[in-house]
C-alpha cells in the first residue's frame, strides 16, 4: 500500500470519526430558534434565586459538576429513586449534601412556559444555571455550549465512585479528573469554584483538628464552629468572601487556610503550586481558565441528537 492511499483511508477514517463525535455536538446558539426566550428566563430566575440566597449560586454550579462527572452531563443526578434505580442523591458525595432542585424545578416550569413546551433538557439548564450563579456572584462568564438530552436512567454506585472526596490527596485529586477528562489545569480552576459557598463542619473537621499544614490562626477558628463531636451540618465559608466570585480562595491555599485536604493539596508543595500562585496573583488567569475549564467539563460524553429525552419533570423519567 503506498503512502497516498494509506493518507486517504487515514484521512477518511478520521473524518467519519470526527462526523461521529461532532454530528451532534453542543453548540452556544442551539436554543437560538428552537426557542430564543429559554437563556433569558434561565437568567431571570437563577438572578432572583440567587439574590434571595447567595449560597444558592454554588448549590447550582456544584449541581452541574456532580451531574458531569458521573456519565456525563445528562441530568442523571436530577432523578429521585424508583423501582429501576436508585437516586445519586444519595451517594457518599451528594448525601444530605447537593441542594438546590427546587430552584431547577422552578426554572424547567418556566422554561417550559416560556417556550410553549418541553424543548430545553434539565441537563442543558444545569449548565446554563451553572455560568448564570457565577455571574451572579461576580464572577467571569462563557458561552455556555448546549444541546445536551436528558439520561432515562442514574447511578448511585457509580457515583459513589467517581465523585472526588474532600479527603483526596494531590495525586488522588489530578487522576481523578483524569478519568474525566480534564487536567491539573482545568482541576486546580474548577476548585476555584470553591470561591463561593459552604461546606458542612463533617467534611473539613479531620483537617481542623489533625492536619500539620494548616494556619494556627485558621485552624482554631475553624474549631470554634467545629467540635469535635456533634455539629456536623455547621457551615463555614470556603474563603472569607462565600457570596463573591474572587480570588480569596487561592490567596487563602498561599496562606495554607484551605477549608477542605482537597483545597490545600493544591497547594502543598507538588506540581500544582505555581497554577495557584499565578491565580491568587492574576484574577483575570483565573477568569478565563474558569471558562475554559467549566466549558470543558459541560463536554463531557453528553447525550445529543436522538440519544436519551428532553424530559417533562427534571425528578422523572418521561
Amino acid at each position: 500500500m503506498g503512502m497516498a492511499p494509506r493518507f486517504n483511508f487515514l484521512l477518511h477514517a478520521f473524518l467519519c470519526l470526527a462526523l461521529a463525535t461532532t454530528s451532534f455536538s453542543l453548540s452556544p446558539k442551539f436554543y437560538d430558534n428552537l426557542c430564543p426566550q429559554a437563556l433569558p428566563a434561565i437568567k431571570r430566575i437563577v438572578e432572583a434565586a440567587v439574590h434571595r440566597e447567595p449560597r444558592m449560586g454554588a448549590s447550582l454550579l456544584r449541581l452541574h459538576f456532580h451531574d458531569c462527572f458521573v456519565n456525563g452531563c445528562d441530568g442523571s443526578l436530577l432523578l429521585d429513586s424508583t423501582s429501576a434505580f436508585e437516586t445519586e442523591k444519595n451517594a457518599r458525595g451528594n448525601f444530605n449534601s447537593v441542594r438546590g432542585f427546587e430552584v431547577v424545578d422552578q426554572i424547567k416550569a418556566e422554561v417550559d412556559r416560556v417556550c410553549g413546551r418541553p424543548v430545553v433538557s434539565c441537563a442543558d439548564i444545569l449548565a446554563v444555571a451553572a455560568r448564570d450563579s457565577v455571574l451572579a456572584l461576580g464572577g467571569p462568564t462563557w458561552k455556555v455550549r448546549l444541546g445536551r438530552r436528558d439520561s432515562t436512567t442514574a447511578s448511585r454506585t457509580l457515583a459513589d465512585s467517581v465523585l472526588p472526596s474532600a479527603s483526596m490527596d494531590l495525586p488522588a485529586l489530578i487522576n481523578n479528573f483524569k478519568n474525566q477528562g480534564l487536567n491539573k489545569r482545568d482541576l486546580v480552576a474548577l476548585s476555584g469554584g470553591h470561591t463561593i459557598g459552604l461546606s458542612q463542619c463533617v467534611i473539613f473537621r479531620n483537617r481542623i483538628y489533625n492536619a500539620t499544614s494548616i494556619d494556627p490562626a485558621f485552624a482554631k477558628e475553624r474549631r470554634a464552629t467545629c467540635p469535635r463531636t456533634g455539629g456536623n451540618t455547621n457551615l463555614a465559608p470556603f474563603d472569607p468572601t462565600p457570596a463573591r466570585f474572587d480570588t480569596a480562595y487561592f490567596k487563602n491555599l498561599v496562606k495554607e487556610r484551605g477549608l477542605l485536604t482537597s483545597d490545600q493539596a493544591l497547594f502543598s508543595g507538588g506540581s500544582t503550586d505555581k497554577l495557584v500562585e499565578t491565580y491568587s496573583k492574576n484574577p483575570d488567569a483565573f477568569w478565563v481558565d474558569f471558562g475554559k475549564s467549566m466549558i470543558r467539563m459541560g463536554n463531557i460524553k453528553p447525550l445529543t441528537g436522538k440519544q436519551g429525552q428532553i424530559r417533562v419533570n427534571c425528578r422523572k423519567v418521561n
